[in-house]
């Protein structure tokens, strides 16, 4: 089975969309990214860019993102104290991520404010319904996109920095190195994929901790209960290369299989009172990072990035309230468009 070559919502095929020249630098962005590779092209992939995620980078950022997440929660604190009640997803669980992918990778200062539209822009396309000005815009926004990378790794080759970025530049196995083209796919997929699903799993798992009530524990344990109560990826696609069988169903090559993580880490057979949400659930083998050989490369990122910014807001306010809840209109890839909170 191999993933959908245009990202893990409906309508993928081995092939990219179509017409192929609207959708050159789409398709080829998923193409040469890890999340969209099978053996052994992932698995030379996954090496290099293991390895360059293995020089400390989580280690390194860790003390600033204590620090990002307490100047957020600080300003959360001045708006309540304005206004009685803060939109979370807005004042801390979008712009957390997309700062901390940016310290991750060296993006200057005043060039983060592009990166969340070109990301939202782009998985859009992963939704089950869209419009001709959503794929429109995720056309510009996968052009810009991947020049603005193109530059910037160009510059870190120059001028070679402490980011991941920098490492991914110099990566190497032997003679392999990433091709240009796979190092922009796979600087892309790092803010597509570990950002989106950051706001998301934050939103949700808050959501479902105060509609639970009670303490919130550990909060190793309560991200673990957060990513799997209310995942952030519902669905994520594969295509038969061949033909095969599961479960005793045959299927065709080039049929997609369609797999519900949210619902899998619902599966009553693998989790006691799997409706319920209990932040020390453990052990708890959720499936919001996959699994397998395309198990999340960002994880311990995206894990320290959620403890510590449910550390430092329940730290903060042990007790909070739900004021108001909007969900966005996606499926594929679940959260809140607002969730107002105030002190209980």
């Amino acid at each position: 089975m191999q993933r959908g070559a245009t990202g893990p919502g409906v309508g993928a095929d081995l092939h990219g969309r179509e017409p192929a020249d609207a959708w050159d630098t789409f398709n080829w962005l998923h193409a040469d990214s890890i999340l969209d590779s099978e053996p052994p092209k992932h698995t030379r992939l996954r090496r290099l860019i293991a390895g360059a995620f293995g020089r400390g980078h989580v280690h390194r950022l860790a003390p600033r993102i204590e620090e990002l997440a307490e100047g957020l929660v600080a300003d959360c604190a001045a708006t309540v104290s304005e206004e009685g009640a803060v939109d979370v997803i807005e004042a801390l669980a979008e712009p957390l991520p997309v700062l901390v992918i940016a310290e991750l990778l060296g993006v200057p200062e005043p060039d983060r404010h592009l990166l969340r539209p070109w990301s939202q822009a782009i998985v859009r396309m992963y939704e089950v319904t869209r419009t001709r000005e959503e794929d429109e815009a995720a056309q510009r926004a996968c052009g810009e996109f991947a020049a603005y990378v193109e530059a910037l790794a160009a510059d870190r080759a120059r001028h070679p920095g402490e980011d991941l970025l920098s490492d991914l530049v110099a990566a190497r196995d032997g003679t392999d190195r990433l091709s240009p083209q796979e190092l922009v796919a796979t600087a892309v997929l790092l803010l597509n994929a570990g950002h989106e699903a950051s706001v998301n799993g934050f939103g949700n798992g808050l959501a479902s901790l105060l509609a639970a009530g009670g303490d919130f524990g550990d909060p190793v344990r309560l991200v673990e209960e957060m990513l799997r109560h209310d995942s952030p990826l519902h669905l994520f696609e594969r295509t038969a290369t061949h033909d095969t069988v599961i479960e005793g169903v045959h299927i065709r090559a080039g049929e997609k299989v369609a797999a519900l993580l949210g619902a899998a880490n619902r599966d009553p057979a693998v989790f006691a009172e799997p409706d319920a949400f209990r932040p020390d659930r453990d052990p708890n083998p959720h499936l919001a990072f996959g699994a397998g050989i395309h198990f999340c490369v960002g994880a311990p990122l995206a894990r320290l990035e959620l403890a510590t910014a449910a550390g430092v807001l329940l730290g903060r306010w042990p007790r909070l309230r739900v004021m108001d809840a909007v969900r966005r209109p996606t499926f594929v890839l679940r959260g809140y468009e607002r969730l107002v909170i105030a002190p209980a």
